[in-house]
């Protein structure tokens, strides 16, 4: 991308941002972008945009990516611990754990700047509780 592409982006996203709330709503599947394979729901906020999805093995996946494009041409990057958990519980999920993954090097994806949270059902077991 490169810098008029980058600039006409940037415009584009914040004249966008500006018609959203500062709180996640769910987008209608008539106005996703693409549908992926597995992909459930839309959030976007003017801050955010999550994609929820059924992984095979039936865990929830959201993947979380900032509104903004930084001069490189990327995601914006650095969203805070607060900012995932008030995520997760915008869509839907504060009754439940999450976790992010930090594989070993040789299966490390890194092609954007997302955040992915894993959703589980049930309790972890390793998890701290308020207690």
């Amino acid at each position: 991308m490169n810098r008029h592409e980058r600039r006409a982006a940037n415009q584009h996203l914040k004249k966008e941002n500006k018609t959203y709330p500062d709180q996640l709503i769910s987008v209608p599947e008539s106005e996703w972008p693409r549908r992926e394979p597995g992909m459930i729901a839309l959030w976007r906020s003017n801050r955010f945009l999550v994609q929820v999805y059924v992984e095979n093995n039936g865990v929830v996946r959201l993947s979380v990516c900032r509104t903004e494009i930084n001069n490189r041409g990327q995601w914006q990057e650095n969203i805070a611990w607060e900012e995932l958990q008030e995520i997760k519980n915008q869509c839907g999920y504060e009754h439940f754990d999450a976790v992010e993954v930090y594989p070993r090097q040789k299966d490390v994806v890194n092609v954007a700047n997302m955040r992915h949270l894993w959703v589980f059902d049930e309790p972890l077991r390793f998890a701290w509780r308020n207690v």
